[in-house]
């Protein structure tokens, strides 16, 4: 990616004055060096055939091995910036790709810090597409100049679940239409990583042993609250009608927007996931979910995103299963980490 060319070549890339490595926009034309890649449908998206992922696409849009044309735009959008890197996909079940990603690395005094946000569609909420893109973009937008500037991103997520509120308000959408999003951002330091959610888009920690992964974030669902007070199981509780329903949301029309804030120091080698709940629901579980990315996920986030985002579809290297019904849309944004010891707390 250019941005990431730009502060490693040590030389502004519009006009060719020098650069610090830390530093964020060029001091000679005023350029940003690193600025956010966002799912928008533009720039350089890496597309990929759903039946062949492995295999090269021509310069028109199609598979050179099965023939397909592959979906361009936002129905299907990679960002590949080597240490985060996400895959947003519209599935089969929508007629447009209804959530949105934004990723950025800024270098700080501490090293690279990574900003990363994903948020999703409403199925019933008029508008989804427009909130999920505006609220990436706003809310990533915030968590950057707050890495950049030195700002500690506990204050700074919910300063960007509020930006992200606002950008949703101002949408120029017919009176009743309420445009709404679930969200979740990470922002990874040194040895800490900062994840914020609002809705039931999850933040998992993939570790390099399967069994030391953690579901970082709990969902503001339905089947959360049946959960919480004991009505149902947590197997019965995601079977049910209402598994997917969401309590919290970016929109106009929530009475309690504050988000839930998690510090997390890594107790070891591992990745931050980022998905949706096209993803987490096949499968759940955060062993499973670290046996699948992992170790790719640690040097390879792009390809551990899209062989996760493909699983959900029944499609694992080249092949489709029988698993029946519609193929839901999924994001996932997966950062990998070497981090020294720690621990997670909760606020």
């Amino acid at each position: 990616m250019a941005a990431v060319a730009m502060a490693a070549s040590g030389v502004c890339l519009d006009c060719g004055e020098p650069v610090g490595t830390t530093d964020s926009f060029c001091e000679s034309c005023g350029a940003e060096l690193a600025p956010l890649s966002v799912s928008d449908g533009r720039g350089d998206s890496l597309g990929a055939c759903e039946i062949c992922p492995a295999s090269h696409i021509s310069a028109d849009g199609y598979c050179e091995s099965c023939g397909r044309k592959v979906r361009s735009g936002r129905d299907h959008q990679e960002i590949d910036l080597r240490m985060v890197a996400g895959v947003t996909d519209r599935g089969l079940r929508h007629y447009r790709n209804e959530g949105a990603m934004a990723l950025a690395i800024a270098d700080t005094g501490n090293g690279p810090a990574v900003v990363a946000v994903v948020c999703d569609g409403v199925s019933t909420a008029a508008h989804s597409d427009q909130a999920s893109l505006v609220a990436v973009r706003a809310g990533a937008d915030v968590l950057l100049a707050a890495v950049r500037t030195g700002g500690d991103p506990l204050t700074a997520s919910g300063a960007a679940v509020r930006a992200a509120a606002d950008a949703v308000a101002r949408l120029p959408v017919p009176t009743g239409d309420l445009p709404s999003s679930p969200s979740v951002s990470a922002v990874l330091q040194s040895n800490a990583v900062t994840v914020c959610r609002l809705g039931d888009s999850r933040a998992y920690w993939l570790a390099d042993r399967a069994s030391a992964a953690e579901q970082l974030t709990r969902d503001d669902s339905v089947a959360e609250e049946m959960l919480a007070d004991g009505v149902l199981s947590e197997a019965d509780a995601l079977a049910s009608a209402q598994s997917h329903v969401v309590t919290r949301w970016i929109g106009a029309d929530v009475s309690d927007p504050a988000p839930h804030v998690v510090h997390f120091e890594p107790p070891g080698p591992g990745a931050v996931l980022l998905c949706s709940d096209g993803l987490w629901n096949y499968p759940p579980e955060p062993a499973k979910l670290a046996e699948l990315a992992l170790p790719a996920a640690i040097t390879d986030p792009r390809g551990a995103a899209r062989a996760l985002v493909g699983l959900r579809s029944g499609r694992r290297n080249g092949q489709r299963d029988r698993r029946p019904g519609p193929v839901p849309p999924a994001r996932a944004a997966l950062a990998g980490r070497l981090p020294a010891p720690g621990r997670y707390h909760l606020t």
